[in-house]
This record gives C-alpha cells, structure tokens and sequence, in this order.
C-alpha cells in the first residue's frame, strides 16, 4: 500500500484521521505510532517484524551510547556497532552483494523494506548526535518508534534529525486549518504522481523501448527529458503527500523539493533537490572532514566526495557514483569559472545540460547502456529525428508543455505579487472546488490503471 493507492486514500486514512482525532490528546502519540504500525503491516507483515526490531535494535545503541557517554572510547564501541549494522541493513537490501543476509534473516523473496535509505540515515544521525552530546537518549521507545516508521515519511522523508522531529511533535497544531492546507497538499502530490509522473514514464518507456542503437538524438532527449521529469514529479509527489498527511495530524514537515527544475543556476538546482539529505551529509560527512583539513583543494575534494557518496546514496551503483561526481565537479567549476551575474536563460540552459547529463548515468541499468544512450543523444547512430519522434511529440506536447510549467514557481510568485484582492478572492473560492475535480480525475485514473505504483522508486 502507498499513498497514491484507493485503499490509502479512501480507506486508510480517513480511518486513520478519525481514530486520531477521536482520541484524547495525551495517548495521540501512542495512536500515530499503531498507524504506522499497521500502515507497514498493510505493506506486509514481514516488513512490519523488520522495522520494529529495526527499532528496537538502534534503540538499545542509543541507550548505551547514552549510558556510557562519560567514557568516549566506551561510548565509541556501541556508536561503531550501530553504525556498521545499520550500513549492512542498507547494503544487504540494496545490493544484489549481500543475499546471505536474505537468508539468515529468512525474508520473503522479493522483499525490500521501503524507505530503508531514510530510516537508515536517521537511525545513523540519531547515534552520532547521541553521542556528540548534541541530543540526550530519550528514553521514550514509543517517541523513537514513531521517528523510524512515522508512515507519513517513511517513503520518501524528509529526512529530520531526532531533534528537530521531536520538536515538531511538541509543537503540534491540530486544527481545521492545518487539515485543510494537509489535503490540499496531499492533492497536489497525487497529481504530480498520477497525472504528470506515471504519464512521463509512459513517454519515456516507449522511447526506451527502442533498442538503444537505433534510437535517434531527438527521441533520446525527449526520453531523457521525460525521465527527469517524471523523477521530479514522482519524488516530489510522494513527498508532498507525506507532508500533507503530516499536517492533517497537525505536523509541519519542510517540503523536501523547492522547485528545482529549471533554476538558473547549478547550485540553486542543488540546494532544491531532496535538500534535506544534503543537508545531512553536510552534517555528518563533509564539515567534520573540513575540519580536519586546511587546504583548500583537499575540501573541493571532499566536496565533490559528499556528492559522489549523495549519487551513490540513490542508486548503490556505479552510475549513481558517476552522477553524483559529475554533479560535484560541476558546482566547483560554476564557482571558479562562470561571474557571480548570468543571464537567467543562460543559467537555465547549462544547468538543465549538467542536469541532463547526470540524469542519463542516474537512469541507466548499466554504465554501458548509459554512454550508449549518450552518444545516441550526440548523433551516434547517425538519426538526428525519425517518426517515432514526430509521433511522440505530437501525443504528448500538451503534458510535456503542462508538466514544465507546473515544474516552476511561475504560478506561486505570480500569486505572492498579484496585489488584486478580487484574483485572490476568486482563487480562494475556486482551491475547494479544483481540489475536488483533481481528486476525481486522479481516482479514475488509478481505477482504469489498476495501480499508480508505476516507477516508485523505494530509496
């Protein structure tokens, strides 16, 4: 079950809206932490038994770093422990490496645990902070359970640290408002799923449904284009979702994607991108390694080396390594070469290039299949269009054109500055009743497809 599913939507939680708000607020915490339990139980029961020892285990590391926090080098040998077994849990189920531990563990074949990358570096954030003295071992297992399986993050985050989470949680809002601004958000992120992101992917599967060297340049940059969208859109769309079921149960959570297509610049791409897993890195990986150098060239290098292990992070693969290189290497040079001043036309077009060209490493099976798909985008085969191309453009202008509008803040900051008090009267009128139709449409596009799974990409 996800929450672009009819049972989510339409059974689960309203369900889960109506227990919560049924029970008194001293025993809500105890009341989101059973959904979230029975939220991984409807995905299966085995992944429900996983997460729950999951949590026990890191619990009882934190507790011991906590215990044990006088003593550094003591405190070290929980902090170490738990940190290899939480990166054996990501590599052993993202990994085709580690099927021993499919075995001890007697998981079901095809087992993945969804959302494993944010839990882990959560759980991994949580130990570090512990014992760095920057968070006290909380002795609540019910509020440390929640942190892990919340169900409204634990598909695509954001990724928080314990203490900010907990934060959130004490400064809870539980009213119509925020229900209401939840459901708008919940809406706009089912849109981005179902209208925009299952439909790019159909664009891209017919262009990737051409053997890769007989593709001509124009049909693999609208394939590759259409991939990066629907990237965008997917990633987006589930984390909007997940921020708006937060606040229906009063939660603020920061939106994980600020509109980062397009933008005239690399680094602002990159600072909109899933900013929060940046941020972590940042955190844990980067600045203390600044620290401990005082060259400058040996920082770029770590700098680039966060972004290499950021691209790792989303693929365990050797494309994904690529990608995050690529993209680092190219933050060094627009810092070194390119003036503070550029035209925003001209930042919008080498960023999308940039972007692009990491996009083609980031959605390849192989490295292989990526430079050749590559060189396909360059005249390799030697078609620069064929008719498949007029074809697709012809089918799917319309979205493609819809789907790059909605990717910008074009619509939001024209809004902000439009000082009309009737535009904004009419708009307020208007959100309910749009709100509504959206709904309608994404509902019977899920019932004619059966599913809106469709290019779920479980991090």
């Amino acid at each position: 079950m996800v929450y672009s599913s009819l049972m989510f939507i339409y059974g689960f939680l309203p369900v889960a809206l109506l227990l919560y708000y049924l029970t008194p607020k001293r025993f809500r915490e105890y009341v989101m932490l059973f959904e979230s339990m029975a939220f991984c139980c409807f995905i299966s029961l085995y992944f429900l038994l996983f997460i729950a020892a999951y949590s026990i285990v890191n619990y009882l590391f934190g507790q011991m770093i906590g215990k044990l926090k006088k003593n550094e080098k003591l405190a070290a040998i929980p902090l170490t422990i738990g940190i290899i077994f939480d990166l054996i849990m990501i590599f052993g189920f993202r990994t085709k490496y580690f099927v021993w531990l499919h075995d001890m563990l007697h998981a079901p074949e095809g087992f993945y645990p969804i959302g494993i990358s944010f839990f882990t570096l959560s759980a991994i954030g949580t130990l570090i902070d512990t014992y760095k003295g920057r968070i006290k071992a909380d002795m609540s297992f019910v509020r440390y359970s929640l942190y892990i399986m919340f169900f409204p993050r634990i598909i695509m985050g954001p990724l928080l640290r314990y203490g900010v989470f907990a934060k959130v949680l004490d400064s809870r809002r539980e009213n119509l408002t925020n229900i209401g601004i939840g459901m708008s958000l919940f809406i706009k992120g089912l849109a981005k799923k179902v209208i925009a992101a299952d439909n790019l992917y159909m664009l891209y599967s017919a262009v990737r449904s051409s053997d890769v060297s007989t593709i001509s340049a124009a049909n693999a940059w609208l394939g590759i284009t259409a991939y990066l969208f629907c990237l965008y859109f997917n990633l987006s769309g589930f984390a909007d979702m997940g921020t708006g079921i937060a606040y229906c149960f009063g939660l603020k959570l920061p939106q994980s994607f600020n509109y980062p297509l397009l933008s005239t610049r690399i680094k602002y791409f990159a600072a909109r991108w899933q900013s929060q897993v940046i941020q972590w890195l940042r955190r844990y990986i980067t600045k203390p390694l600044y620290s401990a150098c005082t060259k400058k060239w040996i920082r770029e290098i770590v700098f680039v080396g966060g972004w290499t292990l950021f691209g790792f992070w989303y693929t365990v693969s050797l494309n994904g390594v690529i990608c995050g290189l690529i993209m680092g290497i190219a933050l060094i040079i627009e810092n070194y070469v390119l003036p503070e001043k550029v035209m925003k036309f001209t930042g919008i077009i080498y960023t999308f290039l940039v972007v692009i060209l990491c996009t083609v490493f980031l959605s390849g099976d192989s490295l292989a299949f990526s430079v050749k798909y590559l060189l396909a985008m360059l005249g390799g085969n030697g078609m620069i269009a064929d008719a498949k191309f007029f074809y697709l453009v012809k089918s799917y202008i319309v979205l493609i054109l819809i789907t790059m509008y909605a990717s910008t803040s074009l619509f939001r900051n024209m809004m902000i500055r439009s000082g009309k008090a009737k535009i904004r009267s009419i708009i307020a009128v208007a959100s309910p009743l749009i709100a509504v139709a959206t709904l309608i449409i994404c509902t019977a596009l899920i019932s004619y497809s059966g599913s809106s799974d469709m290019l779920l990409i479980y991090l």
